[in-house]
């Protein structure tokens, strides 16, 4: 496997510190092909795509991980997925001239970072929200850390026009079950030789060049890596779904009106078409059929 859309873990051995990399290029081409967006937005965007498949690869689950950014400035949505198969999709929304600069010129000042995971199967999701604060996604999200998780976490994140990359660092429990200190010199050691990482650096090198290069006086394992892909969860079933949910009275509505039903994914631009017929299947079943009574000859 190489190192395109490859997500791997190391260990710096010896120390009480993991890490997660990620390089992600025809996956993040991918969503690019379904949405345009300008300079800052793509950078944001991309920035966000690559921190959701670091986070997620530090849980064990089978559902998803969102990522999502709200907020009254000019870029006043971005959401990002991914799930437990290694797929992810994302999006944003924005209005007028997105500027580049602080996270509170771009989102505004009221902007809220939350992170979703929903473990799937019916179980309960977890939620964590906190205020959008820092000059760089990186940085709020480090913040994010600091207040949501027991295990000290650090990231990374760099977005080029065709490519983008992370890094996470993470540190370990100890033998008693306690987590690493957060002052504690293997933390304070790798972290600080991870402030020196450029975003070129995080771009163009592969994963065992740049942690050679960061971590050469460490002992580094490099495990085994996961391919990435882009992908989205919509389906026609989940569509009929959620016209269900309207109810047959403003489903036939629509259709008396528009002639037929366009749905179309935000995430991916997929478009499924019902017309009449469709739609009166949906509410066959479950509407109550007449009683036609029996004859008998």
């Amino acid at each position: 496997m190489t190192d395109s859309d490859t997500l791997h873990r190391f260990l710096l051995e010896h120390t009480p510190v993991r890490g997660e990399w990620v390089h992600l290029d025809e996956s993040w081409q991918a969503l690019l092909a379904r949405h345009r967006y300008p300079p800052a937005v793509h950078r944001q965007l991309g920035e966000a795509y690559a921190a959701v498949a670091l986070i997620a690869a530090t849980l064990k689950f089978d559902g998803s991980l969102i990522l999502q950014v709200t907020g009254s400035g000019p870029l006043h949505m971005l959401v990002v997925q991914a799930t437990g198969s290694h797929a992810l999709r994302g999006l944003a929304r924005y209005r007028g001239e997105v500027p580049e600069g602080d996270l509170t010129e771009i989102f505004g000042a009221d902007a809220r970072l939350v992170i979703t995971l929903d473990p799937g199967a019916g179980r309960e999701r977890y939620q964590g929200v906190v205020a959008l604060e820092g000059p760089s996604l990186a940085a709020a999200l480090d913040g994010y850390f600091e207040r949501s998780e027991q295990l000290p976490t650090r990231i990374w994140l760099a977005a080029g026009p065709d490519r983008v990359a992370g890094l996470l660092l993470q540190g370990m429990p100890g033998p008693d079950g306690a987590p690493t200190p957060r002052d504690s010199e293997d933390w304070t050691r790798t972290t600080l030789l991870s402030d020196t990482v450029s975003t070129e650096e995080l771009l163009g090198l592969s994963a065992e060049d740049l942690l050679g290069r960061l971590f050469h006086e460490e002992r580094v394992r490099l495990l085994a890596g996961h391919e990435m892909r882009f992908a989205c969860g919509c389906s026609r079933d989940k569509v009929q779904d959620m016209l269900k949910g309207l109810g047959p009275d403003e489903v036939r509505a629509t259709l008396a009106q528009e002639g037929e039903i366009v749905v179309t994914c935000e995430f991916c631009n997929a478009r499924y078409r019902l017309d009449a017929v469709d739609a009166e299947a949906l509410f066959a079943a479950a509407e109550p059929q007449p009683d036609v009574g029996s004859t008998r000859h």
